[in-house]
């Protein structure tokens, strides 16, 4: 093994303070989108909230990293991302690159993030920008999440099993470590998307729900086989995000797989 290769297990290892293989991130990095999440001073208590809770890793833009209290990473883990656009653009579906993998490896993340719309007028481009930043974390021993959806004029439905079947596909062929998509309708059929990918594949969040939604949505994803969950507005936009988060890392962490569960059936003695 080489250093490199060393230093990306190391990184890997630390994206999950369990070690069921799953994961539990908390994108916070909508103010660059969409503006604040919250008041500047609040941003803090936020991640301790956060962390407090259960969160695996929070994903923030390098410029608010700089401002979470180390202190609150001792165990949590930092994913920087490296995309982004406004809702005020002209085509919000276009990703531009923000930052590069030696600006997270000096910030101390522990992995980096690209956002890739497949199916947007500038797929060629985040495609191009996803495969450079691949490069970079092969030669760095970073981890790479390629958060990669379908989304943009020629997309028809969202959730389409097939589809993303195909998109967490580009972002393993293209050197991701991991995969963050949508979820399927029915949800159920995740576990198709599952099967296809190398790779581990989370599924975000979605629209707001209520803890109990929350709850069965979560445990229906870890049931159809995917490695966890990055929930952001779900969490912030909450009015008791500590509920919400110890609710998702119950769910997350604590679900069995379905292939887990057919396991514990098929060891019950025949009597």
């Amino acid at each position: 093994m080489t250093a490199r290769s060393g230093g990306m297990a190391l990184r890997l290892s630390r994206l999950s303070r369990h070690s069921d293989g799953r994961y539990l991130f908390v994108p916070m990095d909508h103010s660059v989108g969409d503006g604040p999440i919250v008041a500047a001073r609040d941003f803090n208590g936020l991640v301790r909230t956060a962390v407090a809770g259960g969160a695996d890793a929070i994903v923030v833009h390098k410029g608010r990293a700089a401002t979470v209290d180390p202190g609150l990473l001792r165990d949590c883990s930092l994913i920087v991302h490296l995309s982004a656009s406004t809702s005020h653009a002209t085509d919000v579906d276009a990703k531009v690159l923000v930052g590069d993998v030696e600006e997270a490896i000096q910030l101390g993340a522990d992995a980096v993030s690209v956002h890739v719309n497949i199916g947007s007028d500038t797929e060629s481009r985040q495609l191009t920008d996803l495969s450079s930043v691949a490069d970079a974390c092969r030669r760095w021993g970073m981890p790479l999440l390629a958060m990669v959806y379908p989304r943009g004029p020629r997309i028809t439905d969202p959730h389409d099993p097939r589809l993303l079947s195909h998109v967490v596909n580009v972002a393993a062929d293209l050197g991701a470590s991991m995969v963050k998509t949508t979820w399927s309708a029915p949800l159920e059929r995740m576990s198709e998307v599952v099967e296809s990918c190398p790779i581990p594949v989370l599924v975000a969040g979605g629209p707001s729900r209520s803890d109990a939604d929350l709850a069965n949505y979560a445990a229906g994803v870890i049931a159809a086989g995917c490695s966890g969950l990055a929930v952001g507005r779900s969490f912030f936009e909450s009015s008791t995000p500590a509920s919400v988060i110890r609710t998702l890392s119950a769910a997350v962490h604590q679900t069995p797989r379905l292939t887990e569960r057919l396991g514990a059936v098929q060891r019950v003695p025949v009597r």
